[in-house]
């Protein structure tokens, strides 16, 4: 129960606390390697030279915002996977609270944690509570931030990004 209301009174804060990130469209977007609910390791020095990829912060696991942005991303994320694209939510929460997260939420893409909020740090989303703000950084296959967004939309996350990836230019997948 303490939990729970603990994060109610954390994300009532964080409506009032969203900080707009230093990074700039333009910039070398920061490499990172962050363990997935699935188990395995992601980084962006994968995708270089083969995808754009979409790297959405999320202040905290199994809250409503986030949960409604996750929701969109599992019932919509076929428009994205239209594009060129590879799309992941990440959170400072521990592995462990992300997995019963996706779980609840049957995520079909990687959420990954940085409890060590070192990448958030990096992305400078960490805000005064100590939790990511909702930002959602665009990287273009050559590394460069493509398109940072702060104005979004929980419910209609999916869509928002598609809209935004064939604003971007991003190619259609083969």
């Amino acid at each position: 129960m303490f939990k729970m209301s603990f994060k109610l009174i954390l994300l009532s804060i964080l409506s009032f606390s969203a900080m707009a990130t230093d990074l700039k469209v333009g910039d070398t977007a920061p490499n990172f390697r962050l363990q997935s609910t699935d188990g395995n390791f992601y980084q962006l020095s994968d995708y270089l030279g083969k995808q754009t990829l979409v790297l959405a912060w999320y202040p905290m696991a199994n809250t409503h915002g986030c949960t409604l942005e996750c929701r969109s991303l599992v019932q919509k994320g076929h428009l994205i996977r239209e594009y060129n694209a590879v799309y992941m939510m990440a959170s400072v929460d521990d592995l462990e609270d992300n997995q019963d997260f996706a779980k609840k939420q049957k995520a079909d893409f990687p959420m990954l944690s940085d409890p060590t909020k070192e990448t958030a740090k990096a992305y400078d989303v960490l805000n005064f509570v100590r939790v990511a703000s909702r930002v959602t950084f665009y990287v273009g296959k050559d590394g460069k931030i493509i398109k940072i967004d702060e104005d979004i939309n929980a419910p209609t996350a999916a869509e928002d990004i598609a809209a935004n990836l064939k604003q971007l230019g991003i190619e259609k997948s083969i």
